[in-house]
């Protein structure tokens, strides 16, 4: 229930092996800088276009992608092919992004993985997580990694309470996720593939797959004076 293949289809991803051997999905957070820096050979063979930084020196691109000017991308970063990397995006520390991915306008991503085909498209937070293939990120969601109470996040599951052993723990979004615009997820959500939430939900936990996160509003009407 909560292994990476509880989340992720990891039969094509080309990092797939950081994954393994993990005994909670959330554990490969704690693995991801050490992997990059085994890992990373830096290069750029997409195109990065004029008025994009990226540091070269600490980042690898893949075929295909193309890094829109204002996009910043600081690394170490491991970037695959066919991404678009648009106008305003931060990429910062300790990120590995598949292939056919979007980071867009004013998205945000530190230390997480994003899997082949998973979109942070407008102004998207995504600290310490992973977003799994084909997922979608409405415009405004936000992955919320920090308690205000800085101690470890917890997450209970059908009465059980696993300390992540994490201070900052954002989501794990599985694959085929949608999420409406203005969303919430706070720190330790853990979204099982296919699930939906509503627009301007604020929510936490853990939703097996396929479920439906709806919010319901009370909205009144009265004459103007």
């Amino acid at each position: 229930m909560l292994k990476p293949i509880d989340f992720f289809d990891l039969s094509k991803f080309k990092h797939r092996a950081i994954f393994e051997d993990l005994t909670y999905v959330w554990d490969v957070l704690k693995v991801i800088e050490v992997y990059i820096e085994k890992n990373l050979k830096p290069g750029i063979w997409g195109v990065v276009k004029e008025g994009a930084y990226v540091e070269k020196d600490r980042v690898y691109i893949g075929r295909g992608t193309v890094v829109e000017p204002g996009a910043y991308i600081r690394g170490p970063a491991i970037i695959g092919e066919d991404n678009e990397i648009r106008n305003g995006a931060y990429i910062r520390e300790n990120v590995i992004i598949g292939d056919r991915c979007i980071i867009g306008h004013a998205s945000e991503i530190k230390n997480s993985i994003v899997l082949d085909e998973g979109k942070a498209p407008h102004f998207n937070y995504v600290g310490d997580s992973v977003l799994g293939n084909g997922c979608n990120l409405g415009a405004g969601t936000k992955l919320s990694n920090l308690k205000v109470t800085w101690d470890n996040i917890k997450v209970k599951i059908q009465g059980q309470l696993y300390d992540t052993g994490l201070l900052k723990f954002g989501a794990m979004v599985g694959d085929h996720v949608e999420t409406g615009c203005n969303s919430v997820l706070n720190p330790g959500t853990l979204l099982g593939p296919g699930c939906l939430v509503y627009p301007n939900a604020t929510i936490g936990g853990y939703f097996p797959a396929r479920t439906i996160i709806k919010l319901r509003q009370v909205l009144e009407e009265t004459e103007r004076k």
